[in-house]
């Protein structure tokens, strides 16, 4: 007899909604105590949980060869390429049977391996923790000490730690509920960081002397306006630390602090200004910045006098090119490097700051990704950056500016084996409802037939400006070598086709995004890669949104539909200006507490609100108990409002993980096993178990 799903009880609620009582009154405290959940949430929450257990117990073997599998394409010991700085090369290792990395450093005169001190060990650190994520880790610019932010629950509320080299033992210097980035003053006894206030919104920047009580540390900055939120870093020159207060769209606003005078005060390099970003270092006395200023929507690269850094005497550097978007920048001593994107595709474009001559680095492929790797040293004429593409594993060179020179320094290992022969990469554009074209980059094996017998797995995000890199990942592979075709659907929403293709998939014009998917599972259909209704639909956060809408809107065309930490309460969650994320997020979804069009419009896409008696595919949702993003009940509440009103018998399951947040499990082992329960459970329903 099969197992019978949980049916989560209807309660009356001021806002009409039967399941509002799942997110938990006391949800704050829930956050960093999940012990604190009320009892009948927790008990929906594990029924949820033993029902998908159940109900997937058919596939429990498959479910460890696929866990098996994916391991075995990751090393059991590895290590990353050694960066310099001073007298030290810095890395972190991989340990055989170890989940977190090891941070290391060793002698810059030594031979591999020699002289080896051990800064953080992360599976030491992590032990008796059912969760743990190492947030950053910086050492003192004289190399004494090493400072590191960690989290024990998920939730983000990451706690500072300050470590004594030479002694192997830690300061009396620990520092709670802080944010995950800091930044240390050139003296080497001076740090600045961010606390979360009730509301997990980084607010407020610290100043705090080591050897000091914490109650003494000095209130830096305080920011008033709860859509925006504060992060602290360094300049690549060392020269200054950065305070950025930034919303989640395209306004920041940057303060500088002498990094070589420990009592020195925030100044503001430019008032904010709604809409316009800018980001950047510092070079021989003059701010780079990078800007979307003066109606620069792709970006532009600008320079300023330290001493007289606003707008008005901001000079273009690298001016403004309508659809080769900026994307990000690096400073060297010598050389202004950026990376930027035109035509959908990557590139690096190295800049000599002494004569301004340019050349770019590119590749000659259809579709693939390159990363700038930040280095530790600023007088260097070595770049470093990863390259790879849906068949071609990471390959990590150093590039010598100066000689046009690269060396391959690392090329990522697959245990099992992998030859990326036996793999076709593609990209075809798919018109969407309006003619625009819309990016797809596909992965498949030479010999998956082109006749729309193959099942289809259809990948999308679509928000925020974040454009879906076309690298390589070892998990997909385990979809591939079974027969998938494997598709990113680049939507607007993302930043693939610069911030207008970015500014086409938000606030009103939403619905772009998940037409544009749409488009794409209908042009994957026309070519032959898959027929209507083999196609599972994967969506992670806001792509879980996409994925949500799309499968309301179109649910002929998906077999399945995995929704994972999914953000589907849009509506109810954008009029909650309690939650964490939602003052800042307005700029980003629009905001229905301040006028009725926002929420009529978000109101005609939310996939929780759209729900109604219908067919619909299967659909596995995944949760996290201490998520500030997407929070639990967001997933726990649209899978019994699907599973209540759907007029089909296909599957609707839940697994949400109890000891974890947005991200999963931490672990790099660990969150194989969370992988391989939604590829077993997208081969259940499509027949490939």
């Amino acid at each position: 007899m099969p197992p019978r799903p949980p049916l989560a009880e209807r309660r009356a609620s001021p806002n009409g909604d039967a399941y509002a009582w799942l997110r938990a009154e006391n949800w704050q405290r829930v956050m960093r105590d999940p012990s604190a959940l009320p009892a009948d949430v927790r008990r929906h929450l594990e029924a949820e949980n033993a029902y998908l257990a159940a109900v997937l117990e058919p596939v429990a073997e498959l479910r460890q060869t696929l866990y098996a599998e994916l391991r075995a394409r990751l090393p059991e010991a590895d290590a990353s390429v050694p960066q310099a700085d001073g007298r030290w090369l810095y890395y972190t290792r991989l340990v055989e049977g170890g989940e977190y990395p090891v941070h290391c450093r060793r002698p810059r005169e030594a031979c591999e391996a020699a002289g080896e001190e051990v800064l953080v060990d992360g599976n030491v650190e992590a032990h008796a923790h059912a969760f743990y994520n190492l947030g950053h880790v910086r050492h003192s610019p004289d190399h004494h000490l090493v400072a590191y932010t960690e989290d024990r629950a998920g939730n983000e509320l990451y706690a500072l730690r300050i470590k004594d080299l030479a002694r192997g033992r830690f300061l009396d210097d620990g520092i709670v509920n802080t944010a995950a980035s800091f930044a240390w003053a050139n003296d080497s006894a001076t740090l600045y960081y961010a606390v979360q206030n009730e509301n997990h919104r980084p607010y407020r920047i610290y100043r705090h002397r080591l050897g000091r009580d914490l109650a003494a540390d000095e209130l830096i900055y305080e920011e008033a306006d709860p859509a925006f939120f504060l992060g602290v870093g360094k300049t690549e020159s060392g020269r200054f630390v950065l305070i950025d207060a930034h919303d989640h769209s395209e306004t920041t606003e940057l303060f500088a602090i002498d990094a070589d005078a420990p009592d020195a005060l925030p100044v503001c390099l430019a008032p904010r200004r709604r809409g316009v970003s800018y980001g950047g270092g510092e070079w021989q006395g003059r701010f780079i910045l990078r800007t979307n200023a003066d109606g620069a929507e792709d970006f532009k690269i600008v320079e300023a006098p330290v001493d007289a850094p606003g707008p008005e005497h901001w000079r273009d550097l690298v001016p403004h090119r309508l659809g080769h978007i900026i994307v990000s920048v690096l400073l060297f001593e010598n050389w202004l490097v950026r990376r930027e994107r035109v035509e959908g595709l990557p590139r690096i474009v190295v800049r000599n700051l002494a004569d301004e001559a340019e050349h770019v680095i590119g590749m000659d492929e259809a579709a693939y990704d390159l990363m700038l790797v930040p280095g530790l040293e600023f007088r260097t004429d070595e770049l470093r950056f990863v390259f790879s593409s849906p068949a071609t594993p990471q390959l990590t060179f150093d590039y010598d500016m100066s000689r046009r020179e690269r060396v391959l320094r690392k090329e990522q290992r697959i245990p099992s084996g992998h030859d990326p022969s036996r793999y076709v990469v593609e990209r075809l554009a798919a018109a969407s409802h309006d003619g625009t074209p819309v990016p797809v980059t596909v992965l498949r094996l030479t010999d998956t037939p082109l006749d729309g017998s193959a099942p289809l797995w259809l990948y999308g995000y679509g928000s925020y400006g974040i454009a879906i890199p076309a690298g390589f990942s070892t998990e997909r592979l385990s979809l591939v070598d079974r027969g998938f075709v494997y598709a990113i659907a680049h939507v607007r929403g993302g930043m693939e086709g610069g911030v207008r293709w970015y500014r086409a998939g938000k606030l009103m014009t939403k619905r772009n995004s998940f037409l544009d998917f749409i488009a794409a599972a209908e042009a994957l259909i026309a070519a032959g890669y898959t027929r209507a209704g083999n196609i599972v639909a994967q969506g992670r956060s806001a792509g879980g949104l996409l994925v949500g809408a799309a499968m309301n809107m179109r649910p002929d065309l998906f077999r399945a539909v995995s929704a994972e930490v999914p953000f589907v309460d849009v509506l109810s969650t954008m009029l909650d200006a309690e939650l964490p994320l939602t003052p800042p997020e307005w700029e980003e979804w629009g905001n229905p507490v301040a006028g009725a069009a926002a929420r009529e419009y978000i109101a005609s896409y939310c996939p929780y609100t759209n729900i109604g008696a219908r067919d619909y595919p299967h659909v596995l949702a995944t949760g996290g108990l201490t998520d500030p993003r997407v929070t639990y009940w967001e997933p726990t509440k649209w899978i019994a409002k699907l599973r209540a009103l759907r007029t089909d018998d296909r599957l609707t399951l839940l697994h949400m993980n109890m000891e974890a947040g947005h991200a999963g499990s931490a672990g790099r082992f660990a969150r194989l096993r969370e992988t391989a329960l939604v590829y077993a459970f997208a081969l259940l329903v499509c027949g490939l178990a």
